[in-house]
């Protein structure tokens, strides 16, 4: 007769808490990844040595971090526990949804053993069409702005009409998907 194996149960990882950061994170990012910058993604084919490493528009939304990481290989927006209500300890690669004055985007948790717990949202992976830094850091900042605004995607944002000018109805905005809001970040059109 043979015997079965029994296979373990699989485990979730662990979850390690994220330690509430007081401070603006922005120089300590830099030099994290500028230093794996120099160390090990210098030389990898689909790095985009026209770009920097640059943390932009950090700040903190509902008490936690929220800003743009640029790096040759991706710019990605970050979220670091800042003691607020947005962040919550997860799992490193699950996903969650957080509500943001945009709408909802989806962010990944990832555990770096120097950064500690963080999460991100994809908005430029590969960076290879970005012409140069100037560009992705006006892509960075253009994210930060949609990101907080509660206008919804593709509304400009006005002063308005004088009082005694007679307002039209508004045409509903048209819907754009989360892969045509990153496609314009990135200069593409659609």
């Amino acid at each position: 007769m043979t015997e079965r194996l029994r296979q373990p149960a699989l485990q979730p990882p662990p979850i390690r808490p994220a330690e509430a950061r007081e401070t603006d994170p922005s120089a300590f990012l830099e030099a994290h990844y500028q230093q794996i910058w120099t160390t090990r993604m210098h030389d990898l084919p689909f790095v985009n040595p026209a770009l920097q490493v640059e943390a932009v528009g950090f700040v903190r939304h509902d008490g936690d971090w929220l800003g743009v990481v640029i790096t040759p290989w991706f710019l990605n927006l970050l979220l670091l526990s800042g003691g607020g209500p947005l962040w919550g300890d997860i799992p490193a690669g699950e996903r969650r949804y957080l509500n943001l004055p945009c709408g909802t985007l989806q962010f990944i948790a990832d555990d770096d053993p120097e950064i500690g717990p963080y999460q991100y949202c994809p908005l430029i992976a590969p960076v290879s069409s970005i012409p140069d830094h100037v560009t992705a850091r006006q892509a960075a900042l253009d994210a930060m702005r949609s990101v907080l605004s509660s206008l919804p995607l593709g509304v400009p944002e006005t002063a308005g009409p004088p009082a005694s000018t007679p307002v039209p109805p508004a045409e509903p905005a048209a819907p754009v998907s989360r892969r045509g809001f990153f496609r314009r970040l990135a200069g593409k059109q659609g």
